[in-house]
């Protein structure tokens, strides 16, 4: 199997880069990571070789690993590359790798469930590792799609594919359409109106797909989001809505298409039970509120636990549809305007890694002030066309109409 993986990769320096990826040092031969290690430093040494000579790169890796390997591991080396040049692939020799990436997540799998078994983890941890290796097999089978394509028409599609527009001109301006792929994360204090930010911008982007939104609602009551929801669908104030339920209910529905799924987890939600949701309905844009509450990974500290959540979120938006998570600002943030990422609730820890941006919501200190003060501090977006570079990362006032869960520019 070794000898496999060691032909495929060294077919050409694209194999390589495709191939490589899914080799764990354990699941192979120590002279077989070597090798393939080898392989790397060798193409980036001669930039201009493209396809593998053996001979010469036997040489070159012998000479290199001769001043790091015993005499009897840099024989080892020798008949394994005197092997590897030799060897004849079989039909089948493709899956190895498929195999290989298998055999890893086995040995994972059976650690974690020792760990099960002395009580220091659980079955749903066994459970997202099973995810992760299908998920990850499935990837490896799909392999072009791995890949950017060089194709400038083709890039350029993808850039200009239609998404999801705001209801702000603000976040238009500086964003562009939210697409598959997109984390976002929202940070502010208490009562500043994340959650009538997050009503007043879906219901207006639940006109714009056939697909659902699903908001994983583990901060307020469940029945308080949905009559944010209502009013911001239909900007109604709440004495409104109870005015004429029967014909509010009408036209909300025929907005929405009950497009609007509330999952409301009042323990704070494990991703087990999300992720089966997600397998089972149809989503066109993830909401979670908030993010860093969510149960199911566990790690010996908190920061390496946030990591685990925003690596897994950002998956999410990959796989399904694009993520909007909210997050907690930091007590340095109360009474800010314009809030900074060093503001922003754990912003050491992956956070501002793996997010494709980040907006802080300010207000003053005065709490009957309708402004709200949008700043950006990340953003890997691309905007409006006509985009200039300050927008990008730039600030907006806006105002909030709380009344009616809305949003709007000023």
């Amino acid at each position: 199997m070794d000898y496999d993986v060691l032909y495929l990769c060294s077919q050409s320096k694209e194999n390589l880069s495709k191939y490589k990826r899914y080799i764990k040092p354990h699941v192979v031969m120590k002279e077989t990571s070597i090798v393939l290690d080898g392989m790397e430093r060798y193409f980036k040494t001669f930039p201009g070789v493209t396809e593998l000579n053996w001979d010469s790169f036997s040489a070159y890796l012998i000479a290199d690993q001769s001043k790091r390997l015993t005499d009897d591991a840099i024989v080892k080396l020798r008949m394994t590359l005197t092997k590897a040049k030799t060897f004849e692939p079989h039909c089948a020799h493709e899956e190895v790798v498929k195999t290989l990436i298998e055999l890893d997540y086995l040995a994972k799998i059976m650690e974690e469930c020792e760990k099960v078994k002395e009580g220091e983890s659980d079955l749903e941890h066994v459970h997202i590792l099973a995810t992760n290796a299908l998920k990850d097999v499935e990837r490896y089978i799909e392999k072009d799609e791995l890949f950017v394509s060089a194709d400038l028409s083709s890039i350029a599609d993808r850039i200009t594919s239609s998404g999801y527009e705001w209801r702000l001109d603000a976040l238009n301006r500086s964003l562009g359409p939210l697409r598959t792929g997109n984390f976002v994360i929202v940070a502010a204090r208490v009562e500043v109106g994340k959650t009538t930010f997050l009503a007043s911008e879906i219901s207006h982007m639940v006109e714009q797909t056939d697909g659902n939104i699903l908001w994983f609602n583990n901060e307020e009551q469940g029945n308080k989001v949905g009559i944010r929801c209502f009013q911001a669908v239909l900007g109604m104030t709440t004495d409104s809505l109870w005015s004429d339920l029967e014909r509010n209910q009408k036209v909300y529905d025929m907005k929405t298409k009950d497009q609007i799924k509330i999952y409301d987890f009042e323990d704070s939600s494990s991703i087990q039970r999300i992720e089966q949701i997600l397998k089972t309905t149809k989503p066109a844009l993830i909401i979670f509120d908030q993010i860093d509450k969510l149960k199911g990974f566990k790690a010996e500290r908190k920061d390496l636990e946030l990591k685990a959540i925003y690596q897994w979120a950002r998956e999410i938006a990959k796989t399904y549809a694009p993520v909007i998570a909210v997050s907690q600002a930091s007590g340095e943030a109360e009474g800010k305007t314009w809030l900074t990422m060093d503001m922003v609730d754990g912003s050491k820890t992956a956070k501002q890694g793996e997010a494709d941006w980040i907006l802080g919501i300010g207000k003053e200190s005065d709490n009957t002030s309708r402004f709200r003060y949008f700043n950006i501090c990340k953003n890997k977006l691309l905007g409006d066309s006509d985009t200039l570079p300050e927008k990008r990362h730039g600030s907006a006032k806006v105002m909030i109409r709380a009344e009616v869960a809305r949003y709007e520019d000023l």
